[in-house]
């Protein structure tokens, strides 16, 4: 990434500088054999640390132990979210980790689950109702949709048409309701989850089932 050294970099500027920091280390780190070669990735590892601790706000040893978690060459992680339609309204659930402001039912896809199952447990778990995907409408990259705040690591979020089968409304201990929404009538969202033009998209995939796959 270039930039005019004159001009302050942005919060978004300084991130993709951390996050390729993060990659070119945490790859180091993985397929490096000289201890010297190691020690020099884990001094980057640890930049990139200081960077974001310094850009955020948010206490270096923290992030450290963050990026210290994560294992192996650096790929995006999967966020998948359920797509459910009752008489055209959308559900959503109240994420108590962000305010209390709404979502769509989801989370980050578990090793040895199949897409389908990953969303489809996630709908249920954090809703209480059953749903069987049928579709896949969109696979988005975070950096360009929206979402606030940013994040260190890159995220591919999948969103799924999910047929509702059965169940009730239910609580979790990530959310604290769900409720069907028409689209003018949408609460306050979790922006870091969902966007307004995200929800708005998928509206108009309901009324286009011949659509193909969003993507990117």
């Amino acid at each position: 990434m270039k930039s005019d050294p004159s001009q302050p970099a942005s919060w978004e500027g300084w991130l993709t500088w951390v996050k390729s920091l993060r990659s070119i280390a945490q790859s180091g780190l993985t397929y490096a054999e000289s201890p010297f070669d190691l020690d020099r990735y884990k001094q980057i590892q640890e930049i990139a640390a200081e960077i974001a601790a310094a850009q955020t706000g948010t206490d270096f040893q923290m992030i450290c132990e963050l990026f210290a978690g994560a294992l192996g060459y650096e790929t995006p992680k999967v966020d998948v979210r359920g797509v459910v339609f009752q008489e055209e309204r959308i559900l959503l659930v109240r994420e108590l980790m962000d305010g209390g402001r709404w979502t769509l039912p989801g989370g980050w896809a578990d090793v040895n689950d199949r897409p389908s199952e990953a969303v489809e447990r996630e709908v249920w778990e954090e809703s209480g109702f059953r749903v069987g995907a049928s579709k896949l409408l969109a696979v988005y990259d975070r950096r360009l949709h929206g979402h606030t705040p940013p994040t260190p690591y890159g995220i591919y979020k999948l969103f799924f048409l999910c047929d509702l089968i059965g169940g009730r409304p239910a609580t979790s201990i990530e959310t604290g309701g769900a409720e069907f929404f028409a689209e003018d009538e949408l609460p306050e969202l979790s922006l870091g989850r969902v966007t307004p033009p995200i929800i708005a998209r998928l509206f108009e995939h309901a009324r286009h089932p011949e659509w193909t796959t969003d993507f990117d």
